[in-house]
């Protein structure tokens, strides 16, 4: 209950900073210079704008059928982490719309500023093992009708409507381009934090819960699993080993799936120099 305990707190620290820097990056750089961030606070912003209402207060009501849908479809404890976020980058929206200053200034240095910190806001976060909701729920209940559509490509269809709906609003064309701008910077930044190229990690479980396990690292994660039959050196008992490859950013998921069902499983963590396949580096 301990650990339990503090590694809570833990993430609620680091969602609140990722939060607040996040945030920062909106309400300093992005929405005074009028350019989306896309996803569902490029929507908020675009609200805000329109109404007048705070962005924070938009981008949670836009969250909430999102993170039911999620529950439903995904289960608690992913969606439940994912929540907890969500809120905390809407308060924290809020509050820097009211105390921090909006810059108008060249709108390229706004773009790539607003869009780092943007990406290491979000890094913060997801390193915990969460998400903002929104677009990365959305892209994962489409992804798993149908899969021929990449998370990536769903997620890209989507920032691309939003800034076009940002560039309509703001009756700007010129808002658009700051926006890719903006999007690409923020995706430099969460490769370099999260990915480190096209390094991944290479993880092997050994437990009695495997299936329930595979199952959760299946439709939560997104991540294949293979798995492979084993038998104790020692003990010559009959297991089974699951075998995966991830991102960085979800090693931490995975120990918390894995933690679920089984506090005595045994993991093996490696490297990956490059990874080759769906979901990774495509093939040349």
């Amino acid at each position: 209950m301990s650990k339990a305990i503090k590694r809570m707190v833990f993430d609620l620290l680091w969602y609140t900073m990722g939060g607040f820097i996040y945030s920062s990056a909106v309400t300093m750089f992005i929405s005074p210079n009028k350019f989306s961030p896309g996803g569902f606070t490029g929507i908020a912003t675009v609200l805000n704008h329109l109404l007048n209402l705070p962005s924070g207060f938009f981008l949670l009501l836009l969250n909430v059928p999102v993170l039911i849908l999620g529950f439903i479809k995904f289960g608690g404890y992913f969606i439940a982490k994912t929540t907890v976020a969500t809120v905390i980058l809407s308060f924290s929206l809020t509050v820097t719309d009211l105390v921090l200053p909006a810059f108008e200034i060249d709108r390229i240095l706004a773009a790539v500023f607003g869009g780092i910190l943007m990406g290491l806001g979000l890094s913060i976060i997801m390193l915990r093992g969460a998400t903002t909701g929104g677009v990365d729920i959305i892209a994962k209940l489409i992804n798993k009708k149908s899969r021929h559509l990449t998370m990536g490509r769903i997620i890209l269809i989507f920032d691309a409507f939003v800034i076009l709906l940002a560039t309509v609003i703001y009756r700007n064309i010129e808002s658009a381009l700051y926006s890719v701008i903006s999007i690409y910077a923020t995706s430099i930044i969460m490769d370099m934090m999260l990915y480190g190229g096209d390094k991944g990690k290479i993880i092997y479980i050994v437990s009695d819960f495997s299936k329930e396990i595979c199952n959760d690292i299946n439709n939560l994660l997104g991540r294949g699993v293979t798995m492979l039959s084993a038998t104790g050196g020692y003990t010559g008992k009959e297991k089974t080993m699951l075998f995966c490859t991830v991102r960085r950013h979800q090693v931490s998921a995975v120990y918390e799936i894995s933690d679920k069902y089984d506090k005595n499983a045994f993991i093996v963590i490696s490297d990956a120099g490059e990874i080759i396949g769906e979901g990774f580096k495509a093939l040349r």
